[in-house]
């Protein structure tokens, strides 16, 4: 069952005159972008458009504890006494743990890193990782990406008389249920860092060019080492889905400069097997779906040591090996997640059909794929528009993970039936959670339908598209995109902008791809000239479309570079058949 829920469009107010007014060194569209991102004076603009690493990223010192963390990290280093990063598996993780030591090993420490198993450890630290580590003569544990929540854990580690520095950017507990050990996180209550949206790799990067600031390199050594982690910010920023805004944008553009220079080895070979077009940069968007879900994918198939292995491998034949690894995985991932989305689709959606929830366990005897259960539910939300958890287990221990729609909060859906969790953390829009006993299974889940119908009601608020402005097609150049695309680099908080044109005739209608899976539309508007418009993997989406057709189109705007020529290009979001 697979239905296309239509979405209701929703076009932001242009800006009155005087706003206009105020801004007219700019282009009026990018004036109108503007003030939609709540960068409502010049002044806001300029530093927008033209902040740099070098001159406006924050400095780490700032941070309340970097001071005695350095210091902490530098005497370990004279010492010689074994660091490890403890990290996660995740590409925000990876790409941490990769930061630090590949800073910390360039340093001479004594380095090592130890990333846990994503099904039999799970997300964090845990006792019997730590009783290894202090059995291999650890003498401090630095956290990457997790920690903030594992105050058992981390004092278990001080009681063997192991130091813990932990970094990480996830909100904190309670005062009382806090590690007690040196904090890195912008997130703490009263921390004096500025910039509070860091992701894991930010605050990790942070650490690593603190402790390079504080060594005796000449500075021209030191900008080198600061420059050569950036690569790995961007694409940890990217994948971790935090705000493209304020620092973190200015992290990614660096990174994306780094990147684009082809330096980092393992990175080189990924962005080859991911057929990324050589003919442009590695974008943000190249980082988000192409390069992040094959890091992902170690994790989710195998061990993300591979993924760490790449990103800081310097032999050519190697980093070649393990690009295809991560390929073949990616492969593997997207090829579990299919199946498990089709068995959803055909036997759970439907039964679902009545309640304001879908809850799909896997049958008795075939146990999902933990690694792929949070993507299978994010599919299934956005296709049914409503909230997912996705439960995968046997012999009474079940894991599961949730992804949400608009106006519907699932942590706060979770805390009403707490008390048949066994563990569960995360934010409004994802989750994840264990359960112990098939009881409690079932009565959460009876639980949980009762409380999505009292509190979601009559019907979910319907999935809607928020576009920046109308254009006329005729408005259209290259110019103008160029100028939009300063903007960049997009994501979360700064997305690449969405317009709309209406009241478009449609001349021409064709089919393209190996499988004839792309749609490519030729239009124009009050004998406007003939502008080409393209929708990826969308041959089934829009049906009753015909040539000579008047449609409303949303769309990004895109120069479409082949064989030499260079034209405008249309990259389709939406289409309304009038």
């Amino acid at each position: 069952m697979n239905i296309k829920i239509a979405k209701e469009w929703k076009i932001k107010t242009e800006i009155n005159d005087e706003q206009l007014q105020s801004f007219s060194q700019f282009h009026p569209v990018i004036a109108n972008l503007l003030i939609g991102r709540q960068i409502n004076t010049p002044e806001a603009a300029h530093i927008f458009f033209h902040s740099s690493y070098a001159h406006n990223a924050e400095d780490p010192f700032l941070f309340s504890k970097m001071e005695e963390a350095t210091v902490l990290v530098i005497s370990c280093i004279k010492s010689a006494q074994p660091i490890v990063i403890y990290g996660d598996y995740d590409a925000d993780g990876v790409t941490s743990s990769s930061v630090l030591y590949e800073t910390l090993k360039l340093l001479k420490a004594d380095v090592s890193i130890y990333i846990p198993d994503r099904v039999t450890e799970g997300y964090g630290m845990n006792i019997e990782a730590i009783k290894g580590l202090a059995l291999k003569g650890t003498k401090l544990i630095i956290t990457v990406d997790n920690g903030i929540r594992s105050k058992s854990e981390i004092s278990f580690a001080q009681s063997l008389d192991l130091k813990v520095l932990l970094t990480d950017h996830h909100v904190p507990p309670a005062a009382e249920d806090t590690p007690d050990c040196l904090i890195i996180n912008p997130m703490m209550p009263n921390e004096g860092y500025p910039y509070k949206f860091l992701a894991g790799v930010g605050v990790a990067a942070k650490l690593a060019v603190a402790i390079i600031r504080k060594t005796k390199l000449d500075l021209d050594l030191k900008n080198r080492l600061e420059d050569r982690i950036l690569d790995l910010v961007a694409i940890g920023t990217v994948a971790d889905c935090v705000r493209l805004t304020g620092e973190n944008r200015i992290l990614v553009k660096k990174g994306l400069e780094i990147i684009n220079n082809h330096k980092r080895l393992g990175l080189r070979e990924l962005i080859k097997v991911s057929k990324i077009n050589s003919a442009r940069p590695v974008d943000a968007w190249n980082l988000g779906f192409q390069i992040a879900p094959r890091l992902n994918a170690a994790g989710r198939v195998e061990h993300a040591n591979a993924a760490f292995e790449l990103l800081t491998c310097s032999d050519e034949l190697e980093a070649q090996r393990l690009a295809n690894s991560l390929n073949n995985n990616n492969l593997e991932r997207q090829k579990i997640t299919d199946e498990v989305v089709d068995y959803i689709d055909k036997n759970i959606v439907e039964s679902e059909s009545l309640h304001k929830i879908i809850i799909a366990v896997n049958p008795e005897g075939a146990v999902w794929n933990e690694g792929v259960i949070g993507l299978v539910a994010g599919r299934i939300a956005e296709r049914n528009h409503k909230p997912t958890l996705v439960i995968s287990g046997e012999n009474n221990h079940y894991k599961g993970s949730g992804r949400s729609v608009e106006n519907f909060n699932l942590i706060e859906a979770l805390e009403a039936c707490d008390k048949f969790l066994s563990k569960y953390g995360g934010h409004k829009a994802a989750c994840g959670f264990s359960i112990n006993g098939k009881e409690n299974l079932e009565q959460f889940m009876l639980t949980l339908q009762e409380y999505c119908k009292n509190k979601i009601g009559g019907t979910l608020v319907g999935p809607t598209l928020v576009i920046d402005l109308a254009l006329k097609l005729v408005d259209i150049d290259e110019n103008l995109i160029n100028k939009i695309n300063a903007f960049s680099p997009f994501g979360e908080g700064n997305p690449q902008p969405i317009f709309a044109s209406l009241k478009v005739e449609l001349v021409d209608l064709n089919f393209m791809g190996q499988q004839n899976n792309h749609l490519k539309l030729k239009i124009r508007q009050d004998k406007s000239v003939v502008y080409s418009a393209i929708a990826f993997n969308a041959t089934d989406k829009w049906p009753n479309l015909k040539i000579g057709a008047m449609i409303d189109l949303a769309y990004n705007l895109d120069i479409n570079e082949f064989n030499g020529r260079r034209e405008v290009q249309l990259r389709i979001i939406d289409i309304k058949v009038l």
